[in-house]
């Protein structure tokens, strides 16, 4: 704590928690619903909370999203009688390969088992999650949404004994103002992560704890996505397709996704690797593009968009999964990396992760322990059936370096011919950021102008994200050097940044004697973290907003 605010406002309060869980979302949920049910077995009282950062529960949650109901079922499984919002099961799978105008349909029974979805369900996932919220209140855990965590508490031993929630009314000056409040500590026996890709306080503890030593670097992926009414001509319920290819060129990781949502609702999202090498290139208006391939606007012409969203994922798999445990709580989720790129499906071993966690967790409770390291979790995992599919998929992500055609061709191989036993293993060597070539190395990429029906700028679609930050608060993009955006950034790689945010945070103006100075708009910030893992420099760092902040997705 600020020795300034402890000589003025004095300590902060306090709560006493079994185990506290940071995030709201499928991992954070799943966790505290396994604790409970435990708890309930074995006749115990174990105290539980959630913290999330988001207005509500479900409000930052974004993806895209056809779920695989394994897990669910192994937690819930009545979820079906209890009203689980999983109501469209995929009816037909296709993956289009395009070219600027034509697209090549894969025959169902050449695709490989992660792209087909029967038995799946097209989900909002911020639907899921508000039901899993209920599921996990009504077995008596305290959630408290609007409230961010933005400090790791650690005992005198060195051990996570909890989480502080960040001050509110904070001026831009970083002075208490009138409404000013101290952040409240939550202490647990056992602390468990889950904010998402990229978590502020999961990357403080990886480099505390060294938990990413001997691992491949994370990679990660942009997603965005918009959620469209579109005409019930068009539309056809439980259809997924996928696409690979044009607008990207072949040596850029990604693709995209059309689900078929009930209501006449179609979900468009476009996925690029972050591992891209040009600078000039713009995710936000790759997607725009894609939107126009015949293919793809065949569906979308005469429909409205509704909502607009975007969010990092982790695509690196098993070989990029940290140590998962450290003296005092865990990492679960996305927050480590377990989402499968190759299925494009995280929200099944986010559950599963949740569930494990909580199992050692509860043991260590039961056993009388605290704040030591949760050893059973890693052990689970590594015999449970989601090991056995991150295996068989860990090769996915690197292929895509040897371009599409040779990772179509080797996809294949791997998870048709060989069932993913395959005998070699490839690694990844450079991060995201590395990647990043000068400017004067790459070609510049001109893209059409938004035509406002099919095609759109930030700005307007920022705001059908929701998307709001209390004005007066301390700006949550922060800088570690004012001088290295222009110095660096703007001199050598064109200034990446105003081109990576997909929603206009940065922009570079000139002052009155025609320097260039990077504006920073925090408030149009979508928290999807891209500038923190993208910027070639690792200057931008995020850090947590004030608690209720950023953008509040309906259907999403």
């Amino acid at each position: 704590m600020d020795p300034k605010l402890l000589e003025q406002y004095g300590p902060r309060e306090s709560m006493e928690y079994d185990v506290v869980i940071v995030g709201g979302g499928p991992a954070g949920l799943s966790t505290a619903i396994r604790l409970k049910q435990r708890a309930q077995e074995a006749g115990k009282e174990i105290s539980v909370c959630v913290l999330e950062k988001g207005s509500e529960i479900g409000a930052h949650i974004l993806s895209g999203a056809v779920m695989d109901p394994q897990a669910l079922t192994e937690l819930i499984p009545d979820w079906k009688e209890r009203g689980a919002p999983l109501d469209t099961p995929v009816s037909e799978d296709r993956f289009l390969f395009l070219t600027e105008t034509g697209a090549t349909s894969t025959p169902s029974w050449l695709l490989p088992a992660c792209f087909q979805n029967h038995g799946n369900y097209v989900i909002s996932l911020g639907n899921v999650v508000r039901w899993l919220g209920q599921q996990a209140e009504a077995l008596g855990v305290e959630i408290f949404p609007g409230f961010a965590a933005a400090e790791v508490l650690y005992d005198e031993n060195g051990a996570v004994m909890g989480v502080a929630t960040g001050n509110m009314g904070v001026g831009k000056d970083g002075e208490p103002t009138e409404n000013f409040q101290l952040g409240m500590e939550l202490h647990a026996k056992y602390t468990i992560f889950s904010e998402g890709a990229r978590g502020s306080l999961g990357r403080q503890l990886m480099r505390k704890f060294n938990l990413d030593e001997g691992r491949d670097p994370q990679a990660y992926g942009l997603g965005i996505k918009e959620l469209w009414e579109i005409d019930p001509a068009k539309h056809k319920e439980g259809l997924v397709v996928h696409t690979a290819g044009w607008p990207l060129n072949s040596h850029t990781y990604g693709g995209s996704f059309l689900y078929h949502l009930p209501n006449n609702q179609v979900a468009v999202g476009f996925i690029v690797g972050l591992d891209y090498s040009n600078p000039y290139l713009s995710p936000f208006e790759e997607f725009q593009r894609y939107k126009t391939h015949p293919s793809i606007r065949h569906f979308l012409e005469g429909g409205k968009r509704v909502s607009y969203g975007a969010r990092a994922i982790t695509a690196g798999g098993l070989l990029s999964l940290p140590k998962l445990v450290f003296k005092g709580g865990a990492l679960v989720g996305c927050e480590a990396g377990f989402l499968n790129a190759s299925r494009i499906k995280g929200s099944h071993a986010a559950i599963k992760t949740g569930m494990m966690a909580a199992d050692a967790a509860f043991d260590a409770l039961t056993a009388e322990r605290q704040r030591d390291e949760l050893s059973a979790f890693p052990v689970a995992f590594e015999q449970s059936w989601l090991f056995e599919e991150l295996n068989k998929a860990r090769n996915f992500k690197q292929w895509f370096k040897k371009g599409l055609t040779v990772a179509t061709l080797m996809t294949g191989i791997e998870q048709k011919l060989l069932g993913g036993k395959m005998p070699w293993t490839i690694h990844r060597k450079k991060a995201d950021h590395e990647c990043l070539l000068p400017a004067a190395q790459c070609q510049p990429i001109v893209y059409p102008k938004p035509d406002g029906k099919l095609t759109f700028d930030r700005l307007s679609s920022v705001f059908i994200s929701n998307t709001n930050h209390e004005e007066n608060q301390p700006a949550h993009l922060t800088l570690k050097d004012p001088s290295v955006p222009v110095g660096i950034n703007l001199s050598e790689y064109a200034g990446p940044e105003q081109r990576y945010c997909p929603a206009g945070v940065y922009e570079f103006v000139k002052n009155d004697d025609d320097s260039e100075r990077l504006q920073i708009n925090a408030q149009n910030c979508v928290h999807c973290k891209t500038c923190d893992i993208k910027d070639p420099t690792q200057n931008i760092v995020w850090v947590t907003p004030e608690g209720g902040g950023g953008p509040n997705y309906p259907n999403m």
